[in-house]
């Protein structure tokens, strides 16, 4: 039952934090558990001014990015090419973390615009053909998927798509997607025999709605058509399409598996999450499985080569050979030097979605395997302990300092296991998790409010113009900052490259891992209403605690709190400083905040639970 007005007031009144274990409150919020009444006063402190801010001044300063770079269609002014240093996957990037800014609670003006980016991106790159380039002569999206490419790129061009269920999984354009572009890797659509069920393998490096790529890359088909390099930015500082398409020329070896192709596994993990359908955690499972087999049988270290016959190391039987792979390191046209570009580490998405499945800690173990091998390969140079990222003929190379601990931070994030704490990188972020830094929040979130502003400003000083810009002239202006919000906010992490770590990889078309989650329930949407505030300040393996509250002096606001960026966590209970724990033992539960009101939560909490899933709170009541 409700509370009675009379017995509401004179808890105001009586207690500096009242917390009430009611029923619903109002058939309008259709709140899925326990309601939770804070009516502490809290002056707004300045980290959850600065959030407030922050959100905001994003979503401005995206809209106004939207209408320099964009039309009306969705379509991105610049000029249309297929290729690795430019292509779809670039055009959509462009929208990059606004699908996490309106699921953290920004405007729902962020959720329309990464929608209309996405269609356009669609239509945009189904209506353009190479003339060149064998497979896109057709349209270089096929089922509104991309023919034909890589998955360091096609996971990059799913970046901004692999996001939208967060905020809106009932539309229908979205699931029916979903479903079906996961249909190309579990064999589901004849035209695209990408995947081996019997081997469990992805067949080629390069796949798509089109299928497998069964034969050499040649640099053509990363390249691109021919065109006049001159008055276009070049991210890698090519000067001629000569030298661009001679940046190719190693990188042939596609036909077969690789760790890459691992990232696939966001997508499929995404149609899982819509209904749980059984065959698409299957399909993860025994793929990610695989590769720990794979990595048991290769001295614990994950081969970048399997062969179409399932074999590690394919025909030359060389395990660390393949584009991309541990031996990766092409010759710069520029520089006539050659580059370490081991993709390996990024695979590492595969495993955490695999782990946010299950629970299972098999599914970091295999890294910790694999850095203990690298890591006993170490050396001394000049006193300085180095360890290598790369693996060829002649045995391990790439030497630099430190030890190897890519990853280091993720796999913590994922155990909450001291052991693996102390193999993560120092990290800021922890320092303040530790208690060591209480003037983190408000530093960074100045800091990335920064950072918009100059984004902001850099557009404005922007004097280029459609037929000079490629798909990636502006990836690096898009304002969108949220690594910030996603550690503070949700006690998440961000699988991107943070600004303070420019060593971590980058990884493309990641999904959100995250302890906590927000919704609206008054507005029925994703993320914390309006003039709510949240700031997470400490994580362990059985709870987290989180401060929340109300910058409004004059309405109420309800904010329903979930456990887990997919309801994978089960919250067991949540009680305030002093007070008593109030038993909770679900998903989630909706706390209603006075006006003017705040208070420091301590939630106990069982982790990986639960089947995560796309649906919103209310949903799954």
């Amino acid at each position: 039952m409700s509370p009675s007005p009379l017995t509401s007031r004179r808890r105001f009144l009586r207690t500096a934090s009242a917390l009430l274990l009611a029923g619903v409150a109002a058939p309008a919020l259709a709140a899925p558990t326990a309601t939770l009444e804070i009516s502490t006063p809290m002056a707004p402190p300045e980290w959850a001014l600065l959030e407030r801010e922050l959100l905001k001044a994003n979503a401005e300063a995206c809209e106004a990015f939207f209408a320099r770079y964009f039309d009306e269609r969705g379509y991105l002014l610049a000029v249309e090419r297929w290729g690795a240093n430019d292509g779809p996957d670039d055009a959509i990037e462009n929208v990059n973390d606004w699908p996490h800014l309106h699921a953290l609670g920004a405007s729902d003006r962020l959720l329309e615009l990464s929608k209309r980016a996405f269609e356009g991106n669609v239509r945009q790159y189904t209506a353009a053909r190479t003339k060149d380039v064998p497979f896109a002569r057709e349209g270089m999206y096929y089922k509104e998927f991309p023919v034909m490419t890589d998955w360091q790129h096609l996971s990059e061009g799913l970046s901004v798509f692999n996001l939208l269920g967060l905020s809106d999984p009932k539309d229908a354009r979205y699931r029916d997607r979903v479903k079906r572009f996961s249909g190309f890797y579990l064999g589901e659509d004849p035209g695209a025999p990408n995947y081996d069920p019997q081997l469990k393998i992805i067949r080629s490096m390069i796949t798509g709605s089109r299928g497998p790529m069964l034969r050499k890359a040649t640099p053509l088909d990363w390249a691109g058509d021919p065109y006049e390099v001159k008055g276009f930015f070049m991210e890698h500082g090519e000067e001629s399409y000569e030298q661009t398409l001679r940046h190719y020329d190693e990188y042939g070896d596609v036909v077969g598996d690789a760790p890459l192709n691992l990232q696939s596994t966001s997508l499929v993990l995404n149609a899982y999450m819509l209904d749980q359908e059984p065959k698409y955690r299957d399909w993860i499972i025994g793929y990610v499985d695989a590769w720990i087999a794979r990595a048991q049988a290769n001295g614990d270290v994950l081969p970048s080569k399997i062969g179409l016959d399932g074999k590690i190391g394919g025909p030359k039987g060389q395990w660390w050979s393949g584009t991309y792979g541990w031996g990766f390191s092409p010759v710069v046209p520029q520089t006539g030097k050659r580059e370490d570009r081991n993709r390996v580490p990024r695979a590492f998405v595969g495993f955490m979605n695999a782990y946010l499945l299950t629970g299972d800690d098999k599914y970091l173990d295999v890294w910790r395997k694999q850095n203990d091998v690298i890591n006993a390969q170490q050396k001394t140079v000049d006193g300085k302990v180095m360890a290598p990222r790369m693996y060829g003929p002649k045995g391990w190379y790439g030497y630099a300092p430190g030890p190897y601990r890519l990853n280091g931070l993720e796999i913590w994030y994922l155990s909450m296991r001291a052991s693996d704490r102390a193999r993560a990188p120092d990290h800021p972020w922890l320092t303040y998790l530790d208690g060591k830094d209480p003037a983190f929040p408000a530093r960074i979130l100045r800091k990335d409010l920064e950072q918009v502003r100059a984004k902001a400003q850099a557009q404005r000083d922007d004097h280029s113009t459609p037929d000079t810009r490629l798909a990636d002239a502006a990836l690096d202006i898009n304002p969108a900052s949220v690594t910030a919000l996603i550690h503070l906010m949700q006690g998440g992490i961000h699988i991107a490259r943070p600004p303070w770590s420019p060593s971590s990889p980058a990884q493309g078309g990641a999904l959100l891992y995250a302890r906590l989650r927000y919704f609206d329930p008054e507005r029925r949407r994703a993320g914390v209403p309006e003039d709510v505030a949240a700031l997470v300040e400490t994580l362990t393996d059985d709870g987290v605690t989180v401060t929340l509250v109300n910058t409004n002096q004059v309405s109420a606001r309800t904010v329903t709190v979930q456990g887990g960026g997919y309801g994978e966590h089960q919250v067991l209970s949540v009680s305030t400083e002093g007070g008593p724990a109030v038993a909770i033992d679900a998903s989630a539960f909706t706390v209603r905040l006075a006006p003017g009101s705040g208070a420091r939560l301590t939630l106990k909490m069982k982790r990986h639970a639960n089947p995560p899933s796309l649906s919103f709170p209310w949903d799954r009541a």
